[in-house]
């Protein structure tokens, strides 16, 4: 295995470990890789609004999950500056929601990452991008993790 998918995963770890949000809502990270990541979540009951179908910042909330853990794989504490999120179609109880995220652009403090939500069948429920910056500090220690010379970092 990479040295930059042994990091992503022990980010992923380390992350889950304190992250109370996705594991109260069922949110699961399925998988990661450096400058992505995948994660599901079934609609329950509890996440249907008055119209009988997800409510739609709940949705956001998998999108942004997704893309917390994509823009942190690399283990620069890393966290939104700004995002949005387009409804494509309604997700229903008892869907599955597969968030895939892709980290589009990263240079220096500054990342741009899409995630796609699908239900079960694939059909795209939202599409949210979010702009990142890095901040102080990293997600975990970790052997293979070596900080790059400042005047390498951009």
């Amino acid at each position: 295995m990479a040295k930059a998918q042994r990091i992503a995963e022990a980010v992923r770890e380390a992350m889950y470990a304190r992250d109370h949000a996705a594991q109260g809502l069922g949110i699961e990270v399925v998988e990661i890789g450096p400058g992505s990541a995948t994660l599901t979540m079934t609609v329950t009951k509890n996440m249907v609004n008055g119209h009988d179908i997800l409510h739609g910042g709940l949705c956001f909330t998998l999108a942004d999950t997704a893309f917390a853990y994509c823009c942190n794989s690399h283990n620069f504490n890393t966290v939104a500056h700004s995002c949005s999120i387009t409804f494509t179609n309604a997700g229903k109880l008892g869907d599955v929601l597969t968030a895939e995220a892709v980290e589009t652009y990263q240079k220096g403090r500054n990342g741009v990452t899409d995630v796609t939500v699908r239900n079960q069948d694939g059909a795209v429920i939202g599409m949210f991008r979010g702009n990142s910056r890095r901040i102080a500090g990293h997600v975990c220690d970790h052997p293979d993790f070596e900080v790059p010379p400042a005047k390498d970092r951009t």
